[in-house]
């Protein structure tokens, strides 16, 4: 059984995979930042300062100055603001993955033209002039 979780773990697929869930975090930790620190303050600017994030509902009693006064004093939230943003974090990070597997396909789709192109065979070229010349004299002087 180890030796079949042995050859399990060093097909090529597996370790593909891992590489790919190990970029992916820190490619996730990337696009968190941008979304965070460059993306949402300009939303933030253009829809007059609203920060969503700091959005909530009490449920119960009491009045909290902020959603993390209100987490403190272990009152019941309803945090629709955290929920708005994670939905435009979303959008945005499945949008830069969208187009970073775009431009990954097209290099990969260029590549494979590159390939065929060299491996196909090299046509064969038409007679020359001289040949043409060559074959039109005979004829001339078969007739």
């Amino acid at each position: 059984m180890l030796q079949e979780f042995r050859d399990f773990i060093a097909k090529g697929n597996v370790m593909d995979m891992a590489v790919g869930i190990i970029i992916g975090a820190a490619f996730t930790a990337i696009v968190q930042s941008m979304v965070g620190d460059l993306i949402n303050p300009i939303i933030s600017l253009f829809i007059g300062g609203i920060d969503f994030s700091g959005m909530y509902v009490l449920l119960g009693e009491g009045e909290y100055a902020s959603i993390a006064a209100a987490e403190e004093a272990g009152a019941a939230v309803f945090a629709y603001g955290r929920f708005i943003m994670a939905v435009i974090n979303f959008l945005i990070i499945a949008f830069v993955v969208f187009m970073l597997v775009r431009y990954v396909n097209k290099v990969k789709d260029m590549a494979a033209a590159k390939e065929e192109a060299e491996e196909a065979p090299a046509e064969p070229e038409g007679p020359s002039e001289l040949d043409i010349l060559i074959e039109i004299r005979d004829s001339l002087n078969k007739g």
